[in-house]
């Protein structure tokens, strides 16, 4: 049962040469879906429009008619006249107020061939069609840009740090992202001001990881040796943490960062098991983060600076570059020849492997707790 985003009136159903849409009896308001909106208005119109609305420059506060997910007012342009129509991103049905749909450009109907499908033909076959040209309007909106959508993508990108292009809307706030995130700025800042005494007494020393019964194995990821090294890992902790919170939900995400944190720091001590040297920082947990987002959301993309041009990767093929660079690393690390723990990294990201694959077969059923 659709409903009326202002009336919350139920719509009626009714289909035409074009196929299936919904009108509300008291405003006139309608709904149709995108694929009828494709058949309807000027291809070129209707992927501007979808442009628009994955920039998220345009927000809104009607609820969708048929998910009740938050739409998204975007123009469309016409000339000199301007229309604001109301677009979900989740489901993909487009609202439009009374005469905005007869203001707008049509396409020419073309003279149909054989007998008219029925009402509930069309809406199975429109039913069928649905979750392809979900697929098909993803996959060209990420591909159809190449140039970064913000200047701030570029600083960042100058800076080591991907730009990401996930679009997933996020179902729950990410309190423990924004929790870890909190507490890593509190303590670190804490132990700037003496952090040469604070590494020492709460870093994770190989030689000595049973200090405080362990307890340096989990105090050392809120310690940070400087400013950049913080700001990196908070990047990527709010970035690629936030989506693999909402999918994964609270406990099992807090499971998978204490988790990666602790094996990660067993793959530095195997190292060099008699190092007197302290290991600080949150690298090792958000190795698991990130590996675990990139194998759940392999279609998402980040944009790099390579070569003075941006390019836009697949998370995937970043994350098998990412690993290499890490196993070079790790031979580095062994060989005394930096001090950067890519063993640590190694640890983190096979507990975000493990976990990807032990909740593959769930993607859909996972509901954060």
């Amino acid at each position: 049962m659709f409903t009326c985003p202002d009336c919350k009136t139920t719509l009626n159903k009714h289909g035409n040469t074009f196929g299936l849409f919904w009108v509300c009896p008291s405003c006139n308001g309608r709904a149709l879906t995108l694929e009828v909106i494709r058949k309807t208005i000027p291809r070129q119109m209707v992927n501007r429009l979808w442009q628009r609305v994955r920039s998220g420059q345009y927000a809104g506060d009607r609820q969708c008619p048929a998910c009740r997910h938050r739409m998204h007012e975007v123009p469309i342009i016409d000339k000199e006249e301007t229309e604001y129509i109301d677009i979900c991103t989740r489901c993909h049905f487009i609202w439009f107020d009374p005469h905005e749909f007869e203001h707008i450009p049509k396409v020419e109907i073309q003279k149909s061939q054989g007998p008219p499908l029925s009402i509930e033909a069309r809406e199975a076959l429109a039913l069928a069609r649905l979750d392809s040209l979900k697929k098909e309007l993803e996959h060209n909106d990420q591909n159809s840009r190449t140039g970064p959508d913000h200047w701030w993508e570029v600083v960042l990108a100058l800076f080591g740090m991907p730009a990401e292009y996930n679009y997933t809307p996020l179902k729950h706030r990410p309190i423990v992202t924004w929790s870890l995130a909190a507490a890593i700025v509190l303590v670190s800042f804490i132990a700037f001001q003496n952090l040469r005494a604070a590494v020492a007494n709460f870093g994770m020393i190989p030689d000595q990881f049973t200090r405080y019964f362990g307890f340096t194995l989990l105090s050392s990821f809120f310690l940070h040796g400087g400013y950049l090294h913080l700001i990196g890992n908070l990047y990527f902790l709010m970035v690629f943490g936030d989506n693999t919170e909402d999918i994964l939900g609270k406990r099992n995400y807090f499971i998978l960062i204490a988790t990666a944190t602790i094996v990660g720091h067993i793959a530095h001590i195997l190292g060099d098991p008699r190092s007197t040297i302290s290991c600080i920082g949150a690298s090792g947990g958000i190795s698991g983060i990130l590996t675990y987002y990139c194998l759940r959301f392999s279609k998402a993309k980040v944009g790099i600076i390579l070569l003075y041009r941006w390019i836009r990767l697949p998370v995937g093929f970043m994350l098998a570059i990412w690993i290499i660079f890490q196993i070079l690393g790790a031979y580095k690390q062994i060989a005394g020849f930096s001090n950067v723990s890519a063993l640590a990294h190694l640890g983190g990201a096979s507990i975000g492997i493990l976990f990807w694959w032990k909740t593959k077969k769930s993607f859909s059923k996972t509901a954060p707790t």
